[in-house]
């Protein structure tokens, strides 16, 4: 007998006892071992401040070949790995869910499910080193032009109002229509076959649909601080709205709405 998805009891079963709660693990791990990075002497490097002026990061910088690039770079990688998960994995849920039942029969069952996170992760740390490589160049900018330092608020509000902009165009809501649909969404792209590679692939194509609604929210984090936990879970709460409840998609104009006026007002607060 099955139930009325279509899944054997059995497979259900398993299902909420074992997959809900090891997600919901990591995912909480994520977010404790965030909060005991801000809180320990080296947050600072959650913040992306100071990696290399003192401490050991600029012992460790001046030992290693090329570490004024390098180790910045993996302290930025960890960092930024660490707030995909928190943020992000709550998100893909319905992902993992239907990917889940869908490969429950198989042997390497758990495997694919790790290789299905695994691709997503690592769309999501291609875009953070971009947006690593972004935000180097802005302060490369600020420090060259002290004129344009002085008004560094321009730029925070210039991406508050590039979020709020891209709340109301197209590609926003195909991207979420996407996210929004994962049984569709496994059901047309996974093939069974080369099971690892295509798991993998699933996992990387789902990230780009994932990082294609969600990018100009995650760039507000480096507008309003990288290691901050409020505005992390904040806005963690608001993707994953947007994107797995119901409701969710009333939600994206009322937030668009409200960031545009945020900017508007930075903007008349400072002229």
């Amino acid at each position: 007998m099955s139930t009325a998805a279509g899944w054997p009891p059995r497979n259900v079963s398993r299902h909420r006892r074992v997959f809900v709660p090891v997600l919901a693990a990591l995912i909480a791990l994520a977010w404790v071992a965030l909060w005991a990075w801000s809180r320990s002497p080296y947050g600072r490097y959650l913040a992306h401040d100071d990696w290399t002026a003192s401490g050991p990061a600029a012992f460790v910088c001046r030992v290693v070949p090329a570490g004024g690039v390098v180790v910045p770079m993996v302290l930025y990688a960890a960092s930024w790995i660490l707030m995909t998960a928190a943020m992000m994995l709550p998100t893909t849920l319905p992902l993992f869910n239907a990917f889940d039942r869908l490969t429950a029969a198989r042997p390497d069952h758990r495997r694919l499910l790790m290789l299905l996170g695994l691709g997503y992760m690592a769309v999501w740390g291609a875009f953070g080193l971009l947006a690593h490589g972004l935000h180097s160049a802005v302060l490369a900018l600020l420090a060259s032009a002290p004129t344009l330092a002085w008004h560094g608020w321009v730029i925070g509000a210039a991406t508050i109002a590039l979020a709020g902009a891209f709340q109301f165009s197209s590609l926003k809501h195909r991207c979420l229509e996407k996210c929004r649909t994962p049984l569709s969404f496994v059901i047309e792209h996974w093939r069974g076959q080369a099971q690892a590679r295509h798991a993998f692939a699933l996992g990387a194509h789902h990230g780009l649909f994932c990082v294609g609604c969600c990018w100009a929210l995650m760039l507000l984090m480096f507008a309003l601080g990288t290691g901050s936990l409020g505005w992390m879970l904040l806005l963690a709460a608001v993707m994953a709205v947007e994107k797995n409840v119901p409701w969710g998609r009333r939600l994206s104009a009322p937030l668009g709405v409200a960031l545009l006026g945020w900017a508007v007002w930075l903007v008349a607060m400072h002229v």
